[in-house]
């Protein structure tokens, strides 16, 4: 089984998280990608999420221990990590997504620009969507337990 590293983000906002509509999908979805080569998780996280929104984002770090030496440094920790399991699409057959899952705030704007639909959604309507019908429901899963942990949602 062929295998892609990945990243996906959840933007947190004033109690919402920002999420598009995955134009293949057609699903909400956080925003995020393939990580290119010699990129790092956290920097194939902040480029995804700058191409597909437009806004520029600070990591919500939950580190065990922070390592900045000249022959070692830290770099952010994911949130999560999943294997995702893709099913063939077009030309291309099934893989798996490895993907580095981080928290975000946005600095700055935080008013979204992209090619696909994106918006900001409250937990209540996340709960209302249909289950792998309009949301997948591990993402479902995913946000309501970052918004079950208050200490996530200050900036």
């Amino acid at each position: 089984m062929r295998r892609h590293f990945t990243t996906s983000v959840y933007i947190i906002n004033q109690g919402q998280v920002l999420l598009l509509l995955h134009p293949k999908l057609k699903k909400w979805l956080p925003p995020g990608g393939h990580i290119e080569e010699n990129e790092s998780p956290p920097e194939a996280a902040r480029r995804e999420v700058f191409e597909e929104s437009g806004l520029e984002i600070a990591f919500i770090r939950q580190e065990n221990i922070w390592v900045k030496r000249w022959n070692a440094e830290s770099f952010e920790r994911p949130f999560l990590c999943l294997t995702e399991e893709i099913p063939a699409f077009g030309e291309e057959g099934p893989h798996q997504h490895l993907d580095f899952i981080y928290l975000a705030h946005p600095i700055g704007t935080t008013s979204p620009k992209g090619d696909d639909p994106i918006r900001w959604f409250s937990p209540e309507e996340i709960r209302e969507m249909k289950s792998d019908i309009e949301i997948f429901t591990e993402t479902q899963q995913v946000i309501q337990v970052i918004f079950q942990q208050e200490a996530l949602l200050i900036p």
